[in-house]
């Protein structure tokens, strides 16, 4: 840790303050509880937009037991807190692991949240928007005349919240690999050399994750993956050229004190 021997604090020190963090978070998570529950009907029908958009007309859902609406409401609301109150969540812990941090680690900590925020929201925007409602329309084109859609609320909730999170997952690829590359597991040359590979796990993890069987769903799942693998590389390579760079400074500037002291050594002899 940064802090020197004889600035480290008790182990009790350490829990208090970590006592009085969790309980401001606590306070933040439930006042934004009580605002989002406030609004737990329109939160519902943002989440459920995607499937509403491909019933059909005079469709609705149901809730098969007497406290599923009930609970489904709280479980979307507990959910959209998080989300309201992450910078504040965010702000907590790095001021408790912030002291602890040498300068070196400390300048990744704001380009690794930004980015990684920046690209789990994207991946569950893609996946809202474009993943989700061909994947909805294949399951609906089931029905019949003597068979129609009856969408439970937990179910519903509980698949769309598992689809989205996949895609905000599988769209943080480089920032895994980048920091794969940091401590040394893997490489731009490696992860060039083994494209195909990389492109058959991708097809395979885009048949897993899709919902629907047909192909347009999995291409449309696949397609930013394979992107993503692709700008990881470009990661994979800044992240490993930089410390090279750094290191042919550093002889760069050994060199030239080397000539300082060759270029002063005669004049020395001559005196």
């Amino acid at each position: 840790m940064a802090l020197s021997s004889d600035e480290k604090l008790p182990l009790t020190t350490h829990l208090e303050e970590l006592r009085k963090r969790l309980v401001r978070v606590l306070i933040a998570l439930a006042i934004g509880f009580s605002l989002c529950y406030a609004f737990k009907e329109q939160l519902f029908q943002i989440v459920t937009y995607p499937l509403l958009e491909v019933l059909p007309k005079n469709s609705f859902m149901v809730f098969t037991s007497l406290p599923e609406a009930f609970f489904t409401y709280m479980k979307i609301s507990f959910f959209a807190s998080l989300i309201l109150t992450s910078p504040y969540i965010l702000l907590e812990i790095w001021k408790f692991i912030s002291p602890g941090l040498y300068p070196q680690e400390k300048k990744y900590v704001f380009p690794f949240v930004f980015f990684s925020t920046i690209l789990f929201a994207g991946g569950v925007l893609f996946g809202y928007f474009v993943a989700l409602p061909p994947a909805f329309k294949f399951f609906v084109s089931f029905s019949s005349d003597f068979l129609k859609p009856m969408v439970s609320m937990r179910e519903y909730l509980a698949l769309a919240l598992k689809l989205l999170l996949a895609f905000g997952l599988c769209f943080e690829l480089p920032v895994f690999v980048f920091f794969l590359t940091k401590i040394g597991i893997v490489n731009a040359r490696m992860l060039s050399s083994q494209r195909r590979y990389a492109i058959l796990i991708i097809f395979i993890a885009a048949a897993v994750l899709t919902p629907s069987p047909d192909v347009v769903s999995q291409l449309l799942m696949a397609g930013p993956l394979m992107v993503l693998y692709e700008i990881s590389i470009v990661v994979a390579r800044f992240a490993a050229r930089k410390p090279r760079e750094s290191k042919v400074q550093v002889s760069s500037e050994e060199s030239r004190e080397l000539d300082v002291s060759d270029q002063e050594t005669p004049g020395e002899k001559d005196v």
